[in-house]
This record gives structure tokens, C-alpha cells and sequence, in this order.
């Protein structure tokens, strides 16, 4: 397939590296237009209030790769628009470095509106979200996103997993039917892990923000919210902690349905 592939961690992510190498060596056309800088929780935000600089890049990844100084809607906006030499058959996102699952998370994702903005241009939109446990998480922002041995293998089994799971997914989605692909990938995420479909947890948001300081500002401090009874179907919090590989299907044209 021929895949465009962004993320919301920026184009040094490490996590984007391994899923482009993994998709390449699965002999897909792959093209990276991705943020310069991380772009966590940005949403679907785009930049509507300054001008929006592209430039190519020699990442070494071994494909076309464009860096965008936005956000992850804007790079795939301006990639489908600008800078592809012709249309991709889908649009990744990912790997993001942390899970992507419940409600609280998906709504607020950079990596998930990527896929997102992909569908609303009538392609197949896939997210790809490791889940970190937070001891993991943040020894890794320590040492400036530079994987140990032990997270990278990790790592690797879920771009391996990923390479042959995204493409068949979005090779199965209609064009032009605003259909996404949520996949959470477990940690570890072993060779043989399974894939289960499931719901998005129902979990409410917490105040994620400081108490106000001395001159006046809030900073984010990170917190899980509670989860709510949801009825009875797996949910994708539940799946990762059992151990499988997440999927999701955010059907985006079924908002409103009565």
C-alpha cells in the first residue's frame, strides 16, 4: 500500500522510526510528513493563526519525509495537499509513546486526530498508540526519548505488529466512509499477542492542572481519571491489560445516528 504516516510525538521520535522501518520492510510505499515538535493533546487543532513552514527532510528513514512546523492535522492536511507526489491509500499515525484508550484520551489525542483528518479527507485513518506504564514513560522523557535495550524490543514487536495489521485494516475500510482504527498496543507486547475489538473505556476526566502559582499560571500535571460502568463489552483499557492488542473502531458517521 502506499501510506502516509504522520505522529504527535514529532519527527524524532523514535517510536515513528520503528513504524516506518517495520511498514518499509513489509515493502509498503510509505511518506513521513510529521510535526517538528511534539505535539501531544493538540487534538485536531490546526494552525489557523500564523503561516505554517514545510521543508524536506533526510531522516534517514529511507522514504520521502516532510517536517511540518504544526501539528498533526496540518501535517497531514498540507502533506495530502502539497506535498505527496499522489494520493496515499491510508493514513498512519503513530506509534504515539503512550496509550491512546478511553474516551478521556482518544477525544484529546494529537495521534488519533491525524488518523482522523486522514479519514475526513475519505481515506482509511489508522492510530497507533504503545501503552507505557508510567515508571517506563518517564524514565524515557529522562533520557530524551532514547529507548533501553528492553523498551525498544518492545517496541520493535509492536511495529512489527503494526506493520502487518494497519495496512490490512485500512486495505478492508471503504474509501470515503470517515471510518478510523484505534490500536493500543499492550506493554510488552509480545510476538504472538492477540488482537481483540473493543469499546472505548468510559473514563472521566480529571483536573489535570496545578493550582494556580504565584504569578498566575496553571501547569498540567498528569492524572488517570475514574472509569464508569460501560455494560459488559471489552473495553480497551481492559484489553491492554489482559494483555492484547486493542482495536477500536471510531465510526464517525454514525455521530448524531437515531
Amino acid at each position: 500500500m502506499r501510506l502516509l504516516v504522520t505522529n504527535d510525538d514529532g519527527i524524532e521520535s523514535v517510536f515513528l522510526h520503528e513504524l516506518v522501518r517495520a511498514l518499509i520492510a513489509a515493502d509498503h510505499e510509505v511518506f513521513v510528513v510529521a510535526p517538528r515538535v511534539e505535539q501531544s493533546w493538540t487534538g485536531a487543532s490546526k494552525s489557523r493563526h500564523r503561516a505554517v513552514h514545510s521543508s524536506r527532510s533526510d531522516c534517514g528513514l529511507g522514504c520521502p519525509t516532510w517536517v511540518v512546523d504544526g501539528t498533526p492535522c496540518d501535517s497531514v492536511n498540507i502533506g495530502l495537499a502539497h506535498l505527496l507526489p499522489r494520493e496515499p491509500d491510508a493514513v498512519l499515525s503513530g506509534i504515539n509513546v503512550g496509550l491512546n484508550a478511553s474516551l478521556a484520551f482518544i477525544l484529546g489525542s494529537g495521534t488519533v486526530a491525524g488518523a482522523c483528518e486522514g479519514a475526513l479527507h475519505g481515506l482509511p485513518g489508522v492510530a497507533l498508540s504503545q501503552s507505557l506504564p508510567i515508571p517506563v514513560y518517564d524514565d524515557l522523557k529522562e533520557k530524551g526519548g532514547r529507548p533501553d535495550p528492553a523498551l525498544l524490543s518492545v517496541l520493535r514487536a509492536t511495529a512489527a505488529h503494526a506493520a502487518r495489521i494497519a495496512p490490512a485494516l485500512a486495505a478492508g475500510t471503504p474509501g470515503r466512509s470517515f471510518i478510523v482504527h484505534n490500536l493500543n498496543f499492550p506493554h510488552p507486547c509480545a510476538e504472538g499477542a492477540e488482537m481483540r475489538r473493543t469499546i472505548p473505556a468510559r473514563v472521566m476526566l480529571p483536573g489535570l492542572f496545578s493550582p494556580q502559582a504565584e504569578d498566575g499560571t496553571h501547569r498540567l500535571v498528569f492524572r488517570i481519571g475514574e472509569e464508569t460502568p460501560h455494560g459488559g463489552a471489552l473495553t480497551d483499557q481492559a484489553a491492554l491489560e489482559a494483555g492484547f492488542i486493542s482495536h477500536t473502531v471510531l465510526d464517525f458517521s454514525k455521530l448524531g445516528s437515531i
